[in-house]
């Protein structure tokens, strides 16, 4: 078995141990197997442990990556690099002109004010264990689950995160699994427990196998 990056009860997966954990998913889980034999093993995304990546995560909240990227990059071309004093200073006209609905407009001037107050340091996220680093960030309005899971998965990359609120990777099992499309929340984590500890890891096959089959480009 791969070698665990271990730190404060963190297990982490990284481009050093990823195929591994996709070798030990495969041979437990035959959909799994045939995800990678149909499309290889997907690229370990990831993103750095900083407030820029945060504000596109709050940007991809129930709108596709293309127009999350696209409003992200629209940012970046305003202010140059993301922090949160220049966030704060923005308007609501600039931050709509750079397709910040309403909300989320609140979102962004809400985690930038906890990390200008020093109530949320994401150097320290890093060090803390999965609940931690939920109970830290959902105290942030505008973050919820489904923006921890991300985080969680893309920045820290944590090896046991399974977003039940993210669809595509939620049809993507349903698909691979050849299981009905009413099959409830409940009745999928119960299938995924034979996953852990890499339910990471299947995540990112099961969003593989949702790009590939689409032809998503990213």
């Amino acid at each position: 078995m791969p070698a665990l990056k271990r730190n404060k009860l963190v297990i982490n997966f990284h481009e050093d141990n990823f195929v591994g954990f996709c070798t030990i998913l495969a041979k437990k889980d035959r959909a799994i197997k045939t995800i990678i034999r149909q499309h290889g093993h997907p690229p370990v995304w990831t993103r750095s442990n900083t407030f820029a990546s945060l504000i596109h995560i709050i940007l991809e909240q129930q709108v596709s990556l293309a127009s999350a990227k696209a409003a992200f990059v629209k940012l970046k071309n305003h202010i140059g690099a993301i922090t949160p004093q220049k966030i704060m200073q923005l308007s609501d006209a600039e931050l709509r002109a750079c397709y910040f609905s309403r909300q989320k407009t609140v979102y962004a001037r809400e985690l930038a004010q906890a990390i200008i107050l020093k109530k949320l340091n994401l150097k320290k996220l890093s060090l803390l264990p999965d609940d931690e680093v939920r109970q830290e960030l959902k105290r942030i309005k505008g973050i919820g689950d489904w923006t921890v899971d991300i985080y969680l998965l893309f920045v820290l990359q944590r090896c046991d995160v399974f977003p039940t609120g993210d669809l595509a990777m939620m049809n993507a099992l349903k698909e691979v699994k050849k299981i009905s499309k009413q099959t409830s929340k409940e009745e999928i984590i119960e299938l995924a427990e034979h996953w852990r500890p890499y339910r990471s890891i299947a995540t990112y096959l099961l969003w593989h196998h949702y790009i590939k089959t689409r032809n998503i480009l990213l």
